[in-house]
This record gives structure tokens, sequence and C-alpha cells, in this order.
């Protein structure tokens, strides 16, 4: 088995991509204490001295590492779990919760995918984005954006929702990933403003920011669409969001932007040399 990794949104994560499926009914996350009785592959994974959180996702494995454990070696024990866990035979998991998906939610889940490929997706590709169909739960579809998809939210939304009424949310897959500092009180204020005030007045460049989480004073952003990559994105930080956020929540620290604006494109600036 030929297993492929990728740095995660922090770096104590590492996405795993073992070549096969591993949880199509979306993100599953799994702690310790349950991992025995729910999934079989992530107790494999917590076997492994270093491992704090397991999360099962269609095509991979995130894992999320202790603060003083190595990659290096780390990489190899998860490696040897994930390909005995495949050859065993066992379940990925096994409990209720962690259920396919019935008859009623997978004809949503086909819905969807259709409405992307012949209606959503031809739109915003001619802009110079992307977007693809991630998992549905409860009401909730989780797709993946890129580039300039994120200025296009709004009418994504309002399409999908017009025509399958059972679809309550959408939203970026990323939100779906465990992260208990986003139902504080000071998560959630930071999260308005940036939905409320922030957002709309940076979508007229396709830009899009988002809390990834808040943790000890620390507040960690993702900049995606315009944002990404563009050379103005650590002034807009600094001397603006940066602002708001310490405005609400006196308490902050620190504003970390965890975005790989190596990899991003802007129509507008270009990122420094």
């Amino acid at each position: 088995m030929f297993i492929q990794t990728k740095a995660g949104e922090m770096s104590a994560e590492l996405e795993f991509f073992p070549g096969k499926a591993v949880w199509s009914n979306g993100p599953l996350a799994v702690s310790k204490a349950e991992a025995d009785e729910k999934s079989p592959l992530a107790a494999r994974l917590y076997a492994i001295d270093g491992v704090t959180a397991v999360t099962l996702q269609p095509e991979s494995v995130l894992v999320t590492k202790s603060g003083d454990a190595d990659w290096n070696s780390l990489r190899t024990e998860i490696f040897g779990a994930i390909v005995q866990h495949f050859e065993s035979g066992d379940p990925v998991a096994k409990t209720a919760d962690a259920e396919a998906p019935g008859e009623f939610d997978a004809e949503i889940v086909d819905q969807a995918k259709d409405l992307l490929k012949t209606r959503i997706v031809p739109a915003v590709t001619q802009s110079g984005g992307d977007v693809e169909f991630h998992s549905y739960k409860d009401g909730k579809l989780y797709l993946k954006f890129q580039g300039s998809a994120f200025s296009m939210l709004t009418g994504i939304k309002n399409m999908l929702r017009h025509y399958i009424p059972e679809i309550t949310e959408v939203l970026d897959y990323r939100e779906a990933l465990p992260r208990p500092g986003l139902k504080t009180p000071d998560g959630i204020a930071i999260r308005n403003l940036l939905e409320e005030r922030i957002n709309p007045s940076i979508a007229a460049h396709g830009g899009r920011i988002s809390l990834v989480d808040y943790k000890d004073s620390r507040v960690y952003i993702r900049m995606d669409g315009g944002c990404q990559g563009c050379g103005m994105a650590d002034v807009t930080l600094r001397e603006g969001v940066a602002q708001e956020i310490r405005k609400i929540v006196p308490a902050v620290t620190e504003i970390l932007d965890v975005t790989d604006h190596a990899d991003g494109t802007n129509p507008y600036y270009q990122p420094k040399a």
C-alpha cells in the first residue's frame, strides 16, 4: 500500500491518504476514549504514543500529534498502523454514529452532486475557481472550495438550498473538523465578526477569512480565495482584521495566519518574491 501525506491546517496535523476509501459518510472525529468501541482503525492509531486526535474522512485520515512528538518518527508508525488495519479486514468504524448514509440521504447526495456537475462547477470554473462535493450529514453539505469559488459562496448556497430544501447549511469541508475553541463565547464572537463584517467587505476581491481555532488566547485564521497568495495579506491581517478582533476580544494575545500563501493565486495582487 502506497500512503501519501498532506500537511494539515496546523503544524500538529497531518493527513494520510491510503489510496483507498476510508469513511464516506463525512468526517468522523473519534476520541481516544471511544476508539475501542467506535473505530478499529482509530484504536490502532491511538496505540501510538504521541497521537492525540483522529478524524476519519472520505479518502484520508487526519491525525493530530502532541506538541513534543516528532513527525519524522511518528509518520513511520502511523504508516504501519494504517497498512496493518487495511490488511486485517477489520471495518474502519463500527458504531451507530458511523453507519453508512440511508437511502434518503443518498438521494440528497446524488442530487447535490448532479447540481454541482451540471450548473455550479461550470459557472465557478469560468472565473478560475473550483468546487467539489466532500460529504453530507444531518442537513449540512460540506464542499471543497478553491480560488474564486469562495466569492460565489452565497450564490452556491442559494442554488443548492432552492433545489434541495433538505440542505440546511452549505459549508467548507474544513468546518466539519473538531475545533473546541470555536464553541467558546470568544470563539463565537470572533467567528461572527468575520462572517458578518470582515468577509462581506473583502468579498469584492474574491477573498474570505475563516476562523480555524481559538486556543490559549491565540486566534488561528485561514485566508482563502483572493486572499490566499495576496501580497497584501499581512497588511490586511495586521492593520485591519487583528485590530477588529482585539476590539471585541481584548484577551487575544496572538493572531496567527495558517494559510499556505505559496500555494495561492490572486488576480489583484501577487505574493512577495
